[in-house]
């Protein structure tokens, strides 16, 4: 038995009391097609993805495959870089942050194109594509095309099953079609049919935007081609295989097309593969399809189900009902700013949502979820639809413990391993420093290296960061053999800092140099502005954690004596987890230096209160007030992923009003595409976050701020509805909720007071929980 099926047998094993299907099917539904990619439904199993616009006459069903990247591996280090460090580090100590950032930008930065800007499709960074549209045309008997006209016009996602559907009706004919991405023969189906027999007509076509050709094979559509590794154009190869099978009618090909006629019922099967890891990936993408085309449509949608709602339906919210699900999703994000109180469902919907798209963009084995999760419409994806290390990624993994999808966080662990390695070499290129370290970008091939730009990509915070989401999944399960397995990991990590730390000597302190604070940039003395700084907090917090974490494991797997006491004498020289500036707000950098742009969208520096549990109310009050002032400074209109951080930060911080404020200001209907770096983020009417452009990071973090509005486990106790808003407060239930320490627990309350819980874990045991205000001890039940 492999650690991750023993690990999956544990979870499923642990939550089975808890499994329950929601009383009232959840979905997002719409009375008109998709006029834009951001209306479109998302379906997923964890590697392929389709997202459907619904068209009556002419349907694009976007194809994705979690694995498809440009570019390749490449060694981007400046292995001189580590040079110019004292003279950085000799200007940092005099306050010319200016003249130390323009050395930085020159001799230590990515050697190369490094990222392209977010523009890497073809330099060797590379970026996450789509896949291909597959296109589909149809024609109806007796109807006008220049002037088609349909009713009852109805599609949906059903998040209880995983399945998309549309139905409408032409000319008195009902159309059905239904699409999913199998969680059980991995392949993707579309059936389409109608109530009356022989009215089914259309044209097949595939492709993509570019590098591709598309043949038809035994009445198979196959694309295939090979992307751009930014060297000698030979990257990733990929095939595509869309095989339709008919009852009734007739069909042929026409040219690189498939014509189908007079056809009863059609059922479509998408299969894709790269060689990213299957080696053979062109005979298992015909296999796939030769296992499914085997068993009936009615036997692949049970299974796919099946499958699915072992995940989904582990965890269960209700807040009291609504009669929102009445009006389409996105005139029910309309009506919902104007009275949420009307629509309390909605927050649950887009909390199972979050838990949908989790289940839908990631699976063991494979990558997690990038910033677009595994749904991308083109070649060149915003931001390269890379991994970001300064938040992004991590907060796409918030959410998976809390809402009881644990083993989701196990492709991360992966990713990381495979950047331990290259990281190793940028400690020293750089450096000259022990163990591994990760900046602030990171791709499929364990890219390390600072960013081409020192005011965002010379964070030190990547690698320790990450380091945190594989600590939580540890911290919730308790699994010691998923601790021996990550232990290098923060080993070297931790190895980094001890080995790359400098003191301060304004305070005596041990900090990291040059850094930055993600991504904000502060004015000089001098009125020059600089982003190069010592010290900035998020590295004094993330670097107190991950120094606390390691001791931890070392002593839970009794090794590393000698590093356990070499952290521990250097824990105590490290900053404190916060210091109050002169304005009563929590300071940013070492010095009280004055933002450049005060309303920036990151908030790096409340590290230590989220994720981290450095800053609590009822530990470190004075730090807890400081981290509300500097919220309140900051303010809360932003793109979409900054104010999900916010609910999380307001969350922890026990003001449920102010969280649900910023939940329903997340919630703000668009539908711009542009790039957003200030206010106006929102979701667009799939509820898909917008930064804008859509990142999937506003969707995660959503459903983490959620979950923590309602029950919190970082502070050495379970506390249940810690940051309940008024709103909520009439009545309420949660099911299969986990606290750290892998326990799962059930709830209800009502006009705001918990009226019963149960807490249960795999043998009985004591512990602290917080109800209704009063701490007390008890023991979990099995």
């Amino acid at each position: 038995m492999t650690l991750r099926y023993i690990l999956t047998s544990i979870l499923t094993i642990s939550i089975t009391t808890s499994s329950i299907a929601q009383v009232k099917p959840l979905r997002l539904w719409f009375n008109k097609p998709a006029a834009q990619w951001e209306e479109t439904i998302p379906v997923g199993n964890g590697r392929l993805g389709m997202m459907s616009d619904g068209g009556v006459l002419r349907e694009n069903v976007v194809l994705n495959d979690i694995t498809l990247w440009s570019g390749g591996p490449q060694d981007a280090n400046n292995y001189e870089a580590h040079k110019s460090l004292p003279e950085i580090r000799r200007l940092l100590l005099e306050g010319k942050n200016d003249e130390a950032q323009q050395l930085v930008n020159r001799n230590f930065v990515a050697k190369g194109a490094g990222s392209g800007h977010g523009d890497g499709a073809n330099v060797p960074f590379g970026c996450y594509q789509v896949l291909g549209n597959l296109r589909m045309q149809f024609a109806y008997k007796g109807a006008d095309s220049s002037n088609m006209r349909y009713q009852n016009y109805r599609r949906e996602l059903a998040l209880n099953d995983a399945v998309a559907s549309l139905v409408y009706q032409v000319r008195g004919v009902t159309y059905r079609r239904e699409y999913f991405t199998s969680f059980g023969d991995d392949v993707g189906l579309i059936r389409i049919s109608a109530d009356k027999p022989g009215q089914l007509n259309l044209r097949l076509g595939l492709d993509r935007p570019e590098r591709f050709q598309t043949v038809v094979e035994n009445n198979v559509l196959e694309m295939s081609g090979q992307l751009n590794n930014g060297t000698d154009g030979n990257g990733m190869k990929y095939l595509t295989k869309i095989k339709p099978q008919v009852k009734g009618g007739k069909l042929t090909v026409s040219g690189k097309e498939i014509v189908i006629t007079d056809a009863d019922e059609i059922i479509i099967y998408f299969s894709a593969g790269t060689d990213f890891k299957t080696k053979n990936f062109e005979s298992e993408t015909q296999r796939l399809i030769d296992v499914a085309v085997k068993k009936s449509y009615t036997v692949q949608k049970q299974a796919h189900i099946a499958n699915y709602q072992k995940l989904y339906n582990r965890t269960t919210l209700h807040l009291g009902g609504s009669k929102g699900d009445d009006l389409p999703t996105d005139q029910r994000l309309s009506a919902f700013q104007k009275n949420p109180a009307l629509d309390n469902e909605l927050p649950v919907l887009f909390f199972q949502y979050g838990r949908y798209l989790s289940i839908s963009s990631t699976r063991v084995g494979l990558l997690p979820p990038n910033l677009q999760g595994l749904w991308a419409n083109q070649i060149q994806t915003p931001w390269n639809g890379d991994y970001h290390l300064d938040v992004n990624i991590q907060m796409n993994q918030w959410p998976v413990e809390v809402v009881n999808l644990s083993e989701l966080n196990l492709p991360l662990a992966d990713l990381v391993k495979g950047m331990v390695k290259p990281g190793e070499k940028t400690a020293k290129a750089y450096y000259n420093a022990d163990g591994w370290v990760a900046h602030v970008i990171t791709n499929v091939w364990g890219f390390t290296e600072p960013g081409e730009e020192a005011s965002w990509g010379a964070s030190n915070a990547g690698s320790g960061w990450i380091c945190n989401n594989l600590w939580e999944h540890y911290a919730f399960t308790k699994d010691k053999n998923y601790l021996k397995e990550i232990y290098p990991i923060l080993k070297g990590a931790a190895e980094f800092y001890n080995s790359a730390l400098v003191k301060d000597p304004k305070t005596g302190w041990l900090v990291t140099a040059p850094s930055i604070s993600p991504e904000n940039s502060f004015y000089l003395p001098n009125g020059k502005t600089a982003a190069i700084c010592m010290g900035p907090t998020i590295d004094n917090q993330m670097t107190r954690e991950l120094f606390t974490n390691v001791i931890t494991a070392c002593e839970e797997l009794g090794v590393d004596a000698a590093l356990k006491t070499s952290l521990e004498k250097k824990l105590k020289n490290l900053p404190p987890p916060g210091v109050v500036g002169s304005d009563g707000r929590l300071m940013e950098w070492l010095e009280e230096y004055k933002e450049v742009e005060p309303k920036h969208r990151h908030i790096a520096h409340l590290y230590g209160l989220f994720p981290a549990p450095l800053i609590t109310p009822s530990k470190t009050p004075d730090l807890a007030a400081a981290a509300a002032k500097t919220l309140e400074a900051r303010g809360d209109d932003s793109p979409g992923w900054s104010k999900a951080y916010k609910l999380l930060f307001w969350a922890r911080l026990h003001d449920g009003n102010r969280a649900n404020k910023l939940l329903q200001e997340l919630l703000v209907p668009t539908l711009d595409t542009n790039m957003n770096y200030g206010a106006g983020g929102g979701v667009y009417p799939n509820l898909l976050v917008a930064g804008p452009p859509f990142q999937i990071d506003g969707n995660f973090g959503g459903t983490a701020g959620i979950a923590e509005m309602l029950i919190q486990s970082h502070d050495g106790y379970i506390d249940i509805l810690p940051s309940i808003p008024d709103a909520w407060k009439a009545s309420g239930e949660v099911k299969g909720l986990k606290a750290r320490g892998n326990f799962t627990v059930d709830f209800k309350w009502k006009d705001g007071k918990v009226t019963d819980y149960r807490i249960v874990s795999q043998s009985p045991q004591k512990v602290m929980v917080k109800v209704n205000g009063e701490k007390k001890e008890i023991t979990s039940t099995r």
